[in-house]
């Protein structure tokens, strides 16, 4: 993509309350997004908008500074990719809300390979940790990518058994590309991708820190795998968010049993009894992918 391509496509990123459907509409129309820019308010209520996004749209504050973003992603290696991208991952072109642009920075390459999501509670036992750094090595000596969201926890151990097995993984983000949240896992994110794993999110650099992005960052988790993997989850935990999002996908979902006294296990051992596939080391996955 042309860095002229690229700043409008961060233009349509910056822009509040304009979705994939919204896009997809004005790009079955008009092909590019800067003939969508180009459009006046006229032509876009002719496309049957919704009045709020037409304004959004049409608002100067989101078209200024545009070629300050691509300064800073160049200087910060950080790249976008587009629906329209043969870059673009093909597992995620299969989900229904898929992103229309994806923020990467690292090894693009893993996108489209085999892969496991791996995804737990925050707060984990000894027991979860173990587990997750165990299957998350073994996946990658098989040439199985790990993906994970980079959070405390579970996703944490995820990666660090994948870089364990000196192969790379990739961390899905809740929130922008330049602001790794928890800020406790800076190192971790730097240490991905000094293995050569990568990093994404579908939000503007600095776009505000939202908790809505989380459960809508898991989409993207299950819709880049093979198969999500749940290790650790409590009966309500926003893991089993990822799982949902798996089963509407038509990914195979896995589970690592628990201890039956464990608030930790109520979660997975309760999906292993609703159908998830029980997983006692990582020839169960490997057998099913």
């Amino acid at each position: 993509m042309s860095i002229k391509e690229k700043v409008y496509w961060v233009w349509i990123s910056r822009i509040p309350k304009v979705g994939t459907k919204t896009i997809q509409k004005l790009l079955k129309i008009y092909k590019t997004p800067e003939k969508i820019y180009n459009l006046t308010k006229q032509e876009l209520i002719n496309c049957k908008i919704q009045k709020q996004v037409i304004e959004n749209i049409l608002d100067k504050k989101y078209r200024n500074n545009l070629n300050e973003y691509i300064n800073y992603m160049e200087k910060e290696k950080i790249d976008i990719i587009t629906i329209m991208d043969k870059e673009y991952p093909q597992k995620l072109k299969q989900i229904s809300d898929f992103p229309m642009y994806l923020y990467t920075k690292g090894n693009i390459k893993l996108l489209n390979k085999k892969s496991i999501a791996m995804v737990g509670s925050r707060n984990c036992t000894n027991y979860g940790k173990n587990v997750a750094k165990d299957i998350g090595r073994k996946l990658v000596e098989n040439n199985i990518v790990v993906v994970s969201g980079l959070a405390k926890g579970i996703d944490t151990y995820s990666h660090l058994g994948a870089l364990f097995g000196n192969e790379s993984t990739i961390a899905v983000l809740g929130n922008s590309i330049d602001s790794i949240y928890p800020q406790e896992n800076k190192w971790l994110a730097k240490e991905i991708l000094n293995k050569n794993g990568l990093i994404i999110s579908e939000y503007v650099m600095g776009a505000e820190l939202k908790k809505i992005n989380f459960p809508a960052r898991n989409r993207i988790i299950s819709g880049l795998s093979d198969g999500v993997l749940v290790i650790e989850a409590k009966e309500k935990s926003g893991a089993l968010l990822t799982v949902d999002f798996a089963l509407e996908q038509g990914k195979e979902v896995f589970a690592i049993p628990g201890n039956i006294y464990s608030n930790f296990s109520k979660g997975t051992n309760g999906i292993i009894k609703e159908g998830a596939k029980l997983i006692s080391n990582v020839d169960d996955i490997l057998q099913e992918i």
